[in-house]
């Protein structure tokens, strides 16, 4: 019930407190902006709370409960059980207190926060709805990281049975079978984490492969994995309906002509996400969206009103929380007076999957579109000894301009790819070249080493394979 409502004159409004949101408020805050941020839900946002973190927390279980029943290190034996109820309770530890250090870091630095929900009056001006009160505040800029929502299909709505992924992070059971229909990174990491508690997992993705925005070289150790654990892909298929029983749901769905029936206790949809700008009246705003709802922004994250920015889920682009974070940097810096803009040359892409994903800059069909003949290398963890001493298969490979040695494109699949990643991206972004990487003295026993030695592979100079 709306008791009040007063207007108030504020120097920078953040409406959403996401990755991208929280960060851009912090960096104004430390350009010396008066910044309030506004949130309808928690602190934190999706990543935090319903995405990132919750399920990172649970694929580090699903990992500790597989390697406690079976070592794959001889000599060792365990008897492992599974209380799942004290494995969320434990997930929700790791999320509250990644909540409470963003609730800590806004205070640190000053900022304020409103908790309601926004709806955009004119061009400089919110209304903030909570479920006490109504306020109205006049802001000089305004920075939009509202994220977005997973799609649901007119075919499958959500509901008992059918989940989103916020839904199957949060069970309070591992189920006996579930269904995955989407075969993209989020339906991956979660079908196969249940997968590994015990659940019968079936995939139903409607392109040819899992994982279709990765190389089929990348992703190939992924699908023997999961077929390890006996989960069914089934690619190319297109669900067209449920039934829900007392015990279970049937989903129908069409690979060809043939149609197909399989029955789980949940079915579980990850077809994407959609951006949350329906709800806000950006209209009088004077905010333009593109047909499918996007924020159309340049290069600063300026919308069509030249004080309002948007960054994150709701622009064009990967929706990934670090791009999140890194164009709220921008948008505070442009908003402080500096003339930083985006650079997307390297945005790292992870899938957490079992063995890990992670790519960043050009692929090699990219890099041969753009720079013609191509350097690459290639290394296996086969070959490194604290790959084969972790028992971790895989491979990193270097992608290159050949006439320059330039860095352009780096992709690892296998254990710690997340984290080798990381070097690569700071390499392209530095413009370094093969012989850079070559040269730069690698501690041993260590992963990292595969990044020199697969520049040495792309050289033509490799020490630890045969060439």
């Amino acid at each position: 019930m709306v008791v009040g409502e007063f207007s108030e004159d504020i120097d920078v409004l953040v409406v959403g407190a996401g990755p991208g949101g929280y960060v851009a408020a912090i960096r104004a805050a430390q350009l010396g902006k008066s910044v309030t941020i506004v949130d309808k839900a928690e602190l934190g946002g999706v990543c935090l709370n319903r995405g990132c973190i919750p399920s990172k927390a649970l694929i580090t279980a699903a990992h500790q409960y597989e390697a406690a029943k079976a070592s794959p290190i001889p000599g060792i034996t365990s008897s492992a059980t599974l209380d799942f109820g004290k494995v969320q309770a434990w997930k929700q530890s790791v999320v509250d207190k990644m909540t409470g250090g963003v609730k800590t870091l806004l205070k640190g630095n000053k900022v304020r926060v409103v908790q309601g929900e926004v709806f955009f009056t004119g061009p400089n001006e919110v209304r903030v709805l909570s479920e006490y009160e109504g306020q109205r505040f006049r802001f000089k800029d305004c920075i939009l990281a509202t994220g977005s929502r997973p799609i649901e299909l007119k075919a499958l709505p959500y509901g008992k049975r059918v989940l989103s992924s916020t839904e199957a992070l949060a069970l309070d059971h591992v189920p006996e079978s579930l269904i995955v229909v989407g075969g993209g990174y989020i339906g991956i990491e979660l079908g196969q984490t249940y997968a590994k508690f015990g659940s019968k997992v079936t995939i139903v993705e409607g392109t040819g492969s899992i994982l279709p925005t990765f190389d089929a070289q990348l992703t190939r150790m992924v699908v023997r994995n999961l077929k390890k654990y006996n989960v069914d892909i089934h690619t190319n298929a297109f669900a067209q309906g449920v039934e829900e029983t007392e015990n279970g749901i049937t989903l129908t769905f069409k690979v060809g002509d043939e149609e197909k029936r399989v029955t789980a206790e949940y079915v579980l949809v990850t077809v994407g996400r959609r951006p949350n700008t329906d709800e806000l009246g950006l209209d009088a705003a004077g905010v333009q969206l593109t047909e499918k709802g996007m924020v159309q922004v340049d290069h600063q994250g300026r919308t069509s009103n030249p004080h309002i920015f948007a960054i994150g889920d709701i622009v064009p682009g990967p929706a990934l929380a670090h791009k999140a974070s890194y164009e709220g940097k921008v948008a505070a810096e442009v908003i402080a007076g500096h003339n930083s803009a985006v650079d997307y040359r390297c945005i790292p892409a992870v899938v957490f999957s079992d063995p890990e994903i992670a790519t960043v800059g050009l692929s090699e069909e990219e890099a041969k579109q753009q720079y013609g003949e191509i350097a690459v290398g290639r290394f296996p963890y086969a070959a490194n000894g604290r790959a084969v001493s972790l028992g971790a298969d895989g491979f990193v490979k270097l992608i290159a301009d050949k006439q320059s040695g330039l860095l352009v494109g780096a992709q690892v699949t296998g254990a710690e790819a997340s984290n080798l990643i990381a070097e690569l991206g700071l390499a392209i972004e530095m413009s370094a070249t093969l012989e850079d990487i070559a040269l730069t003295i690698h501690a041993h026993p260590t992963l990292g080493e595969m990044v020199m030695e697969a520049a040495d592979v792309a050289l033509g100079s490799p020490i630890h394979i045969v060439r």
